[in-house]
């Protein structure tokens, strides 16, 4: 099993979320983030502009079993993407053991 983490435009996350599902991730976990990064977003208000290095973004976690994963990276890069910088960042990484609470059935079974 893998979790996968993106970081991405709260802007984006709309087409995201349809791009998962239209690939069957139908369950997933997703936060308002603010975060540092290499972009400034800059406000202008009343004439007088405000710079801040804090940046709104969206996180998402996703567990998924293995062969789900570089379609799921995939449709995450196609939907996010804008080309500009700030579109944000995927992290990947193993998933040991997976228990449904209800059950108690454990691994990849319980994803589905």
């Amino acid at each position: 099993m893998k979790k996968i983490e993106a970081i991405i435009r709260k802007s984006k996350f709309s087409a995201v979320r349809n791009a998962l599902h239209d690939i069957g991730i139908n369950f997933f976990s997703y936060w308002d983030v603010t975060g540092l990064g290499n972009e400034k977003e800059g406000h202008v208000y009343r004439g007088v502009s405000y710079s801040t290095s804090d940046i709104q973004r969206r996180y998402l976690s996703i567990v998924i079993n293995d062969e789900f994963e570089a379609a799921t990276i995939k449709a995450i890069l196609d939907s996010a993407a804008t080309g500009e910088v700030g579109d944000g960042k995927i992290f990947v990484s193993d998933v040991q053991e997976c228990y449904r609470i209800r059950t108690g059935e454990r691994g990849g079974k319980t994803l589905k």
